[in-house]
């Protein structure tokens, strides 16, 4: 049986298909680190709509991938979360 990490390993071979993956990484960073938050809380999207005031279909939105947040978004949701909110710069790594 192949597995997801297998199928993933062999179209990472690919060049275009690697960019292409490597450049929707920092939004898929974003949308996994809320939904970690909101599930560790046992919130639902609702929920943080009223500790934010952001609107629950955004959030959907934002979580599906469908919607790109500002700099705003990000802080109200980090603060609906009671988390502080974290951005920095990495240097690149250099792939084998």
């Amino acid at each position: 049986m192949i597995t997801f990490r297998d199928s993933l390993n062999q179209r990472l071979e690919n060049e275009k298909f690697r960019k292409e993956y490597e450049d929707i990484q920092p939004e898929m960073d974003i949308i996994r680190a809320i939904v970690k938050a909101r599930k560790e809380q046992q919130i639902t999207q609702a929920e943080l709509s009223a500790r934010t005031g952001i609107n629950q279909g955004d959030i959907s939105r934002l979580e599906r991938g469908t919607r790109n947040p500002s700099l705003n978004m990000l802080k109200k949701l980090a603060n609906g979360l009671g988390m502080q909110l974290k951005i920095e710069f990495l240097p690149k790594t250099q792939q084998i």
